[in-house]
């Protein structure tokens, strides 16, 4: 066994084995050295696969779960009027119930019409790519009331007007809703806007919300912002971790000095309430041209961050073939490195033992050469009928880096006879 022969490197990394080294090397000094150096790169990179997998397993577990950005929903208002007395020409009959007025279509008679619209800003700096089609503004409201404040008896049309979303019968999504009354008087009026958000944000009561900082978010954000705190505090008890210990702050809030863990989600539920609605006042001057621009109010709303998901499922989950195609180039190139460094190795270690001390390293090298060619060939002095009973009797013998090539020479042989008879 020629120990100066330049294996074929393989295509993948395998661990350093020593079935290739003679005995004399696997005892020398630098022998031990450089293979705990080995050794210590190989466990180094076995907590490095590790790390990436556990990371990417986390990386897929967050894209199951609903993953919000905060947008900004501007919300316009704006009229229009129509049959008004100023809209008329100086020598025009104002309309009157002489024939200038037509009940059925409505035409000649004073209305306005009041429009609700909404659309969501685009993110500044945002690549065309990662652009998705906007939302229209229906699918950001659960429920719309407006409220105008005119005279019923004068007007007996309803001065209340309220949209529901009804989650079994979706109607399309709109880009905005429309109000239409008749009347030329100046009419103030009260939009309540409820917002639809997933999750569902909802109201933080002050007890709770003082200590954690927030006056409105989902459930879930609520219970992992006090789960911070409590680590924060390192409020979990020493000896049994799922019983939290409640500081002068929490013991308000569990209403005694400590819960199980499972509890803090049903103790949390008590202080979270009904979102506040959006209030927005508008008024309406029909004996006046409307303005030119509509009034707006921007509102923070969180919305599927869709960009972000895209961008980990590329990286996480569906990596493109040029990367794999990339990954697999370097790691033969690693693979080739590792082999050439270990016949280097392997040469260093050989002629440096034999530098050191010629003689004794023939010697033992020779010993050992003529040990394995017994062992393999099972000859000797009793023609391997008693060779070595004490070591054949040990585990350990039969884990050395010799035993491997041992049986495949001695199946080879065994093939070879039944090939001849």
């Amino acid at each position: 066994m020629s120990t100066m022969e330049m294996q074929k490197p393989p295509a993948k990394r395998r661990k350093l084995t020593d079935k290739n080294i003679p005995n004399v090397l696997l005892h020398s000094p630098e022998y031990r050295v450089d293979s705990q150096m080995y050794q210590d790169l190989v466990d180094m990179e076995r907590k490095l696969d590790w790390t990436i997998t556990r990371k990417r397993t986390e990386v897929q577990d967050t894209l199951s779960k609903p993953m919000t950005t905060t947008r900004t929903l501007r919300i316009f208002l704006s009229h229009t009027v129509s049959g008004q007395a100023w809209q008329h020409p100086g020598d025009a009959p104002l309309p009157s119930a002489d024939g200038n007025v037509n009940i059925e279509t409505g035409e000649g008679i004073p209305a306005w019409q009041l429009k609700i619209e909404g659309r969501l800003l685009e993110l500044p700096n945002q690549r065309s790519k990662d652009r998705v089609s906007p939302r229209k503004f229906s699918t950001f409201v659960k429920h719309l009331v407006v409220e105008m404040d005119r005279d019923p008896a004068q007007y007996p049309d309803s001065n209340t007007v309220e949209w529901v979303r009804n989650p079994s019968q979706p109607a399309p999504p709109q880009d905005g809703f429309a109000i239409r009354r008749r009347g030329d008087a100046a009419t103030r009026i009260r939009i309540v806007l409820h917002l639809e958000q997933q999750p569902e944000v909802y109201k933080i009561h002050p007890d709770l919300g003082n200590i954690l900082g927030m006056k409105e978010e989902s459930r879930v954000g609520v219970v992992q912002a006090l789960w911070n705190y409590i680590k924060l505090n390192d409020l979990q008890d020493k000896v049994d971790r799922r019983l939290i210990r409640a500081d002068a702050q929490l013991r308000g809030i569990f209403g005694q000095d400590a819960i199980q863990f499972q509890q803090i989600p049903e103790r949390v539920n008590r202080f979270l309430g009904k979102a506040d609605p959006i209030v927005l006042h508008y008024t309406i001057n029909p004996s006046v041209p409307p303005p030119e621009k509509p009034v707006a109010y921007d509102i923070d709303v969180k919305v599927d961050d869709t960009a972000m998901k895209s961008r980990m499922s590329h990286v996480a989950v569906t990596m493109s073939p040029e990367t794999l195609k990339e990954l697999s180039r370097v790691d033969d190139e690693i693979a080739l490195h590792m082999q050439s460094l270990q016949n280097a190795h392997l040469k260093r270690t050989f002629l440096q033992s034999f530098a050191d001390n010629p003689q004794e390293f023939i010697q033992t090298w020779l010993e050992s050469q003529s040990r394995d060619l017994e062992t393999v060939l099972g000859s000797g002095a009793s023609d391997g009928a008693t060779l070595r009973q004490d070591d054949l009797r040990r585990s350990e013998y039969f884990r050395l880096p010799w035993v491997e090539e041992a049986v495949a020479i001695q199946e080879g042989l065994r093939n070879a006879a039944k090939v001849t008879m």
